[in-house]
């Protein structure tokens, strides 16, 4: 399938590995797609936590209506952040967990982050009463980890500075506010925290409608990262049209995911110093638009800012596997 219409282009100045970074069948367990990964260096070494969903393949899905038979998070770590992946055994959080809370049903689409020397994972939480986003503490060893937050439903796509801003912990989310702004018309918003616990004093940063190439919903991808002029922030942005077809494993596929990028005022990140108005990666690849899950879907979870100025950016491509690219700092920023 190709890619859909109106076509859209990544950006020049980003430049995509032409094959996935880490795929199903790198994993010691079973996995049907892996994607959506965070991304961090830990001492001397990339870290990666990923979503895996499990138990079914593209035939049983489509005609023996096979769903997915769970989900997992599992972690994996290499020395330059691009292949020679090194998986843990086992998952470090699974939805077919015995001893987890009944209540919950499964965490998923991780980003890490370190801040004051412990690591963080955000993550979006299905529940028997409605989506929430939480804030685990991951220890160490990266093998457990204890949720220290969940918001109420309906919330998700959370992601954390890396850093204090004005004494507070401060992050970026998506609610889901289907009364007031109708079905998947959401957009991004901004909460502080004195602990990591306890969050309030939330701010609209952008809307939907704020975004040329989005007509769907917009949401945060990957933890911002600092620069002089800012906060450099990537964002997804989801456009929709009902004459799109079958694109991907399921009956009918209408959405389109690009990733896009704005500026944020360093002292106030609520505040939006500017937006890139076109798409700065879109799915172009076949990796990206021929193959996958749900085709036409680019998803960052991790930026990373090397001493090179190089900027990696891992996204799951068509909700399948993890791929890579790159761009050099002083590019993004001269689009802002």
């Amino acid at each position: 399938m190709p890619a859909v219409t109106p076509i859209l282009k990544t950006h020049p100045c980003i430049k995509k590995r032409p094959a996935p970074v880490v795929t199903a069948a790198d994993l010691p367990y079973p996995c049907s797609l892996v994607f959506n990964a965070g991304v961090i260096k830990y001492r001397g070494e990339y870290v990666m936590v990923f979503r895996n969903d499990y138990g079914t393949d593209q035939t049983a899905y489509e005609t023996e209506n096979k769903k997915f038979a769970g989900t997992s998070v599992g972690v994996a770590r290499s020395k330059n952040g691009i292949d020679g992946w090194v998986f843990d055994p086992v998952p470090l959080m699974d939805s077919n967990d015995p001893a987890k809370d009944p209540e919950m049903r499964r965490l998923y689409d991780p980003r890490v982050i370190e801040i004051e020397g412990k690591l963080y994972l955000c993550l979006a939480m299905d529940t028997r009463h409605g989506i929430r986003g939480c804030i685990a503490e991951l220890s160490e060893d990266l093998r457990s980890y204890k949720i220290i937050s969940a918001s109420v439903p309906e919330n998700r796509n959370m992601v954390l500075f890396p850093e204090r801003i004005g004494g507070e912990f401060v992050r970026l989310e998506r609610p889901m506010p289907v009364y007031s702004r109708g079905r998947d018309r959401f957009d991004i918003w901004l909460s502080r925290s004195p602990d990591m616990v306890y969050w309030g004093r939330s701010e609209l940063v952008l809307g939907v409608e704020d975004v040329p190439f989005a007509n769907d919903k917009i949401g945060p991808t990957a933890s911002p990262i600092k620069t002089e002029r800012g906060w450099l922030t990537l964002i997804h942005a989801v456009d929709k049209d009902e004459s799109r077809g079958k694109n991907g494993w399921e009956k009918s596929w209408k959405k389109r995911y690009t990733a896009g990028l704005m500026l944020l005022d360093l002292n106030d990140p609520s505040k939006v110093l500017s937006v890139y108005n076109e798409p700065l990666i879109a799915p172009d690849l076949p990796v990206e638009t021929d193959e996958g899950f749900r085709q036409n879907v680019i998803f960052p979870c991790g930026m990373l800012l090397e001493d090179s100025g190089e900027v990696k950016i891992y996204y799951g491509a068509s909700d399948t596997c993890v791929c890579l690219a790159t761009a050099d700092v002083n590019d993004l920023l001269a689009l802002l």
